[in-house]
């Protein structure tokens, strides 16, 4: 009989046939395959079969049942294929992902990952996904993280660049932490900050989901009477899936994912493949975020170790001041009484000689060096007892000028130029006014022992973020650092001078009163010393 279908010969030309497509030619010499593939659709085919039934063939009545049932069976063969491969491609996805989040301690590299693979095509295909994570307190849970497009026009780019790139999951994950992980975070910023829920609050739908420890689809939201409609007004969409985060019993958050662009149907299948998803999410948070708090600690520690070395390096060293203060104590206290009356009878017989008397210029050195040493005594007593300074709001512009005065008798004959920079409009500082009127007398002596005649010292006061300082520059020889140092030490021997404690007792002073003194010298010429005082607020 002459059929019009090929499913009767064994092999066709290329031209028998109109539904074979390009890249199926195999299926020219192939009956079998041919059959199976293309002649069960076929028209020429099914107007065969109505030949058959009108000419009373015996097989005409039996083949609409054979043929109902391979379709139905080629129907079922092609969705269990397709779910199987869906399956497969779910399970090479959930494998790669899970690597990254079983070896990542990144907090970010765990969100990166987690939320392109819930939003990637190449991964479960969402439109957009919130996080949600349990505050430290465990009082709250608050929106941490927001990631998808925001209206058509941005997911359209976003598809069109995904497509281009031809990235795979990994490579999407590591693309969008390291370019839009920061951006992501606040574009979705008003969203994120309405959907805080307090852990109390039993009956909201996020804490059903913790509590239940399963994903509840939310279908028909602005009708639903279980659930808050403002939420779903903040979401702007009707249908969307809440997923709990949890590992170990521990409740680490919320994903909520929904197809606010596309608006397709969120399936079983896709509520189960992503509650498969959520465990080593959950996991992957928990052990990022610990190891942030650890991080934090460990930070911790390390700066109480540092303060720690700092306070043992200054117990060693007030030890050493104190055995020195002992010391300098005891000499000084020795030397006084008779460097007292050796002074006493010098100035007794000074005032009795005549103005003509040879003698007299030997008694004027013995009173003016016995009141230098003198002087010096007193400095090594200050600094080897314990003084507690008498603190009060003083205005150091006028401190500074009453100092200077004081000094201009000295810094005229030394022929030095004093140039005076004080910041109007400082705020009041809260010192000791005797204390720190010797330090600074003691600075400005120290920069003079230095300066040849005409020299320049410079003497400014100006507000810092802290405090206030106040900066003295000479612009004699630049001090090595070994002179620095040497200078702030008890006993630093000047030509002036000869051996004293002079700056040594005023960083002494300025430390116990919370401010501190710093030295400087510059490659060019000069020496600069920094007083820095502290404003503190009265207290009401």
């Amino acid at each position: 009989m002459d059929w019009e279908c090929c499913w009767s010969r064994e092999e066709i030309a290329a031209d028998a046939c109109p539904y074979i497509g390009e890249g199926e030619e195999d299926l020219y010499g192939s009956q079998r395959r041919r059959v199976v593939e293309k002649c069960v659709e076929c028209p020429r085919f099914k107007n065969d079969l109505a030949r058959m039934k009108a000419e009373g063939h015996p097989l005409s009545d039996l083949l609409p049942y054979i043929l109902a049932e391979f379709q139905e069976q080629k129907s079922q063969m092609g969705a269990m294929l397709s779910f199987l491969n869906s399956k497969t491609r779910e399970i090479k996805f959930l494998r790669e992902v899970s690597l990254v989040l079983q070896t990542s301690i990144d907090i970010d590299e765990v969100l990166s990952v987690a939320m392109t693979a819930i939003t990637a095509g190449k991964g479960f295909g969402m439109n957009r996904a919130f996080l949600l994570m349990t505050d430290k307190e465990r009082r709250n849970i608050k929106g941490y993280l927001g990631v998808g497009p925001r209206d058509y026009e941005e997911a359209w780019r976003t598809w069109e660049d995904i497509s281009r790139s031809n990235f795979t999951l990994k490579e999407l994950a590591k693309n969008f932490q390291k370019t839009k992980l920061t951006s992501e975070k606040v574009k979705f910023h008003d969203i994120l900050e309405q959907l805080t829920v307090p852990l109390a609050d039993q009956g909201h739908i996020f804490n059903r989901a913790l509590q239940g420890k399963k994903p509840i689809l939310v279908e028909n939201a602005l009708n639903n009477p279980d659930l808050d409609r403002g939420l779903a007004r903040i979401l702007g969409v009707d249908c969307f899936l809440v997923m709990p985060l949890i590992s170990r019993n521990r409740r680490v958050g919320i994903i909520i994912a929904d197809n606010c662009i596309t608006h397709k149907p969120i399936t079983l299948q896709d509520m189960q493949s992503l509650e498969t998803f959520a465990f080593p999410v959950a996991f992957a948070l928990e052990r990022a975020s610990l190891y942030d708090r650890l991080q934090e600690e460990v930070t911790k520690l390390k700066l109480a170790n540092q303060k720690l070395f700092e306070q043992q390096a200054l117990i060693v060293k007030m030890e050493k001041m104190a055995l020195v203060g002992k010391i300098t104590s005891s000499i000084a206290h020795s030397i006084r009484n008779p460097l007292m009356v050796i002074g006493g009878f010098a100035r007794t017989l000074l005032k009795a000689s005549a103005e003509d008397d040879e003698k007299r210029s030997y008694l004027e050195s013995i009173v003016r060096e016995a009141r230098q040493l003198e002087t010096v005594l007193s400095e090594v007593l200050d600094y080897s007892e314990s003084l507690f300074p008498v603190m009060d709001f003083w205005d150091l512009n006028e401190l500074v000028s009453a100092t200077l005065a004081d000094l201009s008798e000295g810094i005229e004959q030394a022929g030095v130029v004093l140039v005076s920079e004080l910041s109007p409009d400082l705020p009041m500082v809260k010192i000791d006014y005797k204390q720190i009127g010797y330090c600074i007398k003691t600075i400005v002596s120290t920069a003079l022992s230095h300066l040849a005649p005409g020299g320049e010292l410079r003497v400014a006061s100006q507000k810092d973020a802290s405090g206030v300082l106040l900066v003295i520059t000479d612009t004699g020889p630049p001090m090595s650092e070994e002179d620095q140092e040497s200078l702030t030490a008890p006993f630093f021997q000047t030509q002036e001078m000869g051996a004293g404690v002079g700056l040594s007792l005023c960083r002494t002073i300025l430390e116990r009163q919370g401010s501190s003194l710093t030295l400087a010298a510059s490659p060019a010429g000069g020496n600069t010393y920094q007083i820095k005082l502290l404003t503190r607020k009265e207290s009401i």
